[in-house]
């Protein structure tokens, strides 16, 4: 990568397969926004360059690498190792780390969390809190926890996955019929709707959205369902 491939993405702005990090700061965080790339379709993360695009640069290339590798190492798990170009600008160096989309997700935060589920731990992988509290990913140009829903369909991703098997019932008839009409709903209100437990619409959800009838979204921390195509008329 030289200068002119960071000029383009540093154009194209921060969105769902860049991000800007003005320095390579904890490894908390870079470990997060890694496992947050690895976790949806990959992307460049731009070290040195500000919110606006604007270029300052690294300090120290080699200890800040070591620390992106570091995080990548003991902080994701499974671990992610990610490419990583250091480009010069005018006198200043901006450190470019690439991460694919992984074939082994869900990738998790490795590290303490506080109750919020933020790392603030000592990166010695020693940590409380269930695996969904862990999972996160790329929402627009953000980096948010994942629901309980959403790493499902991380695990169900898995090249290694079994098959995907759901049978159109009447709930799912209604799911489709709410949808025509209202655009969207959440796993509580499909439940009320049908009267199920939330467990079980997540399970008929999950299994939508696998079959690509369903699509899922993520917005402000909340999921949301919509029909992928015009179900009534398939």
């Amino acid at each position: 990568m030289d200068y002119k491939d960071v000029l383009r993405l540093i154009e194209e702005g921060e969105g769902f397969e860049v991000e800007f990090k003005r320095k390579v700061s904890t490894p908390e965080k870079i470990a997060r926004a890694l496992v947050a790339f690895a976790n949806t379709r990959g992307g460049y993360i731009l070290f040195g360059v500000d919110d606006d695009g604007s270029i300052i640069g690294v300090e120290s290339e080699k200890s800040e690498v070591d620390l992106i590798r570091h995080a990548g190492a003991f902080l994701c798990s499974p671990e992610i190792q990610p490419d990583i170009d250091i480009v010069p600008f005018n006198g200043k160096d901006v450190i470019v780390a690439y991460v694919p989309e992984s074939d082994d997700k869900p990738h998790t935060y490795a590290g303490e969390l506080n109750g919020n589920g933020n790392g603030n731990g000592n990166g010695n992988g020693q940590s409380h809190g269930d695996d969904a509290t862990r999972v996160y990913i790329r929402v627009k140009d953000k980096t948010l926890m994942a629901s309980k829903e959403v790493v499902k369909i991380l695990r169900d991703e898995r090249p290694d996955a079994p098959p995907m098997r759901f049978e159109l019932g009447e709930n799912e008839k209604r799911l489709f019929r709410y949808l025509d009409e209202n655009e969207r709903i959440t796993t509580r209100e499909f439940s009320r709707l049908v009267n199920i437990s939330e467990q079980r619409a997540a399970r008929i959800l999950v299994s939508l959205v696998r079959a690509g009838v369903v699509r899922i979204h993520t917005l402000e921390k909340r999921d949301f369902f919509t029909l992928a195509y015009d179900v009534s008329r398939s």
